[in-house]
C-alpha cells in the first residue's frame, strides 16, 4: 500500500528545476516531467489578481483556480496569493510548440544548441469559445507578419454588428486591432497565435478559435520560434507525470463543447493576414475527445506515463485532485521496483 499524499507533496521542493527566466525552466535532468514551483505573492492595496497574474506571466484561470477564496477584483491589501507555476509536462514529443487547450497553456520546446541545458519556455493562452473551438492536431507555423492587418470573416462582423460594435473589412493596425502587434500563422487555415490589444481576457475562452498571448510574450517568442516549427494542438484536462519517484497529476476541468463542429466540416477563416492561405498538410482531430470522463483521462495518462517504468496510484488521490480540477500539481502515486507486484503490469 503506497503512502498517503502528506509524505509525497512533502518530495516536492526537492525536485524543483531551476528557472532560467521568468518563463522559462531547464528540462529535469533526472527525467522528471514536473517543471517550476508554487510561490506566493502579497497584493497591494490597488491590486485585482489578474494584475498579480500578469506580473506572474499566468492566465486568469490559472490564478482564479488557485486562489478560490480571494476576490478577484478586490483582493486586499496584504492578503496572500498562490502563484501556481508549477507545471506537469504535457505527454509526447517534446519538440516545437505544444497547446494544450485543456489547461490554457502553451509549451514550446527549443531546440538545444551545443552544450546548452534543455529547457521550456510556457505561456498562458487564450482558446476558442465553445461556438468557435480551438481545433486539435498536427500542423507547424507557416508565415511570421508584425503588426499584422485583420480580415475578419463576414460571420464576425455579422455577429459584431448584432452586439452594436460593427467592423469594417480591414482593421489595420493600431491600438483596436485584436491581434496585436504580432501574430504566427499556423497550418490549420486561418489560426493565429497572436497578440492581443486586450490583456485582460490571456487565460480565458474568448476567442474565434485563434491562441492569445499576452503582448510580451509573444513578442518574445516570435523572435524565437521559427518557420516550419511543429505545433502539436491536444486537450489534455489531466496530466500525470513523475517527479522523481512520485507520480504527480494536474487537473484541470473538462472543456465544455457545442459538438457541432468536427473535423470534417470547413475551418472558420477567423483573424486571417492579408495575403492568401497556402495549402500544407496538417492533421485535425476533434474538440470532443469521444466524452471521455475524467478518470478515463488520468488513466491514459497514467499508462503513458508507466509504459517504461512501473508505478502505482492511489486512485482516493486521482480522484480527490479531480474533483478539485484546480490545476495544482499533487503527488498520487509512485514508482514499484517490483512490476510484477503490481495488477497494472501483470
Amino acid at each position: 500500500m503506497m503512502k498517503r499524499a502528506c509524505t509525497w507533496l512533502a518530495l516536492l521542493p526537492a525536485f524543483l528545476v531551476s528557472v532560467v527566466s521568468a518563463a522559462t525552466y531547464e528540462l529535469p535532468a533526472d527525467g522528471s516531467d514536473v517543471v517550476g514551483a508554487v510561490s506566493t505573492t502579497t497584493a497591494r492595496f490597488d491590486d485585482t489578481l489578474i494584475e498579480i497574474a500578469r506580473r506572474h506571466d499566468i492566465g486568469y484561470q490559472d490564478i482564479v483556480r488557485a486562489n478560490p477564496d480571494v476576490s478577484v477584483w478586490v483582493p486586499g491589501e496584504g492578503t496572500e496569493v498562490i502563484i501556481p507555476t508549477l507545471y506537469v509536462l504535457p505527454a509526447g514529443p517534446r519538440r516545437g510548440v505544444v497547446l494544450n487547450i485543456a489547461e490554457y497553456r502553451l509549451y514550446y520546446f527549443p531546440e538545444t544548441k551545443g552544450d546548452e541545458p534543455a529547457v521550456v519556455m510556457t505561456y498562458p493562452i487564450s482558446i476558442g469559445r465553445m461556438d468557435w473551438e480551438t481545433p486539435l492536431g498536427y500542423t507547424k507555423v507557416i508565415s511570421k507578419v508584425t503588426n499584422p492587418s485583420w480580415y475578419p470573416p463576414q460571420s464576425v462582423r455579422d455577429e459584431h454588428a448584432a452586439e452594436g460594435r460593427p467592423l469594417g473589412r480591414i482593421v489595420p493596425a493600431g491600438p483596436d486591432n485584436p491581434l496585436g502587434k504580432h501574430a504566427m500563422r499556423l497550418g490549420l487555415p486561418g489560426y493565429l497565435i497572436h497578440g492581443t490589444n486586450r490583456p485582460a481576457g490571456v487565460g480565458m475562452r474568448v476567442t474565434h478559435g485563434c491562441l492569445r498571448m499576452f503582448p510580451e510574450d509573444i513578442r518574445y517568442l516570435f523572435d524565437h520560434v521559427a518557420v516550419d516549427t511543429p505545433v502539436r494542438i491536444i486537450n489534455e484536462p489531466v496530466k500525470i507525470g513523475w517527479l522523481g519517484d512520485a507520480l504527480v497529476l494536474e487537473a484541470h476541468p473538462i472543456l465544455e463543447t457545442s459538438l457541432e463542429k468536427t473535423s470534417d466540416e470547413p475551418l472558420p477563416e477567423d483573424e486571417i493576414f492579408d495575403d492568401t492561405p497556402e495549402e500544407v498538410d496538417v492533421v485535425v482531430e476533434d474538440l470532443p475527445n469521444d466524452g471521455k470522463d475524467p478518470l478515463t483521462f488520468a488513466t491514459e495518462q497514467f499508462v503513458v506515463a508507466t509504459a517504461e517504468r512501473a508505478g502505482e496510484l492511489d486512485w482516493s488521490l486521482v480522484e480527490a485532485a479531480i474533483s478539485r480540477s484546480d490545476g495544482m500539481p499533487v503527488a498520487v502515486g509512485a514508482g514499484i521496483k517490483n512490476a510484477a507486484t503490481s495488477a497494472a503490469f501483470e
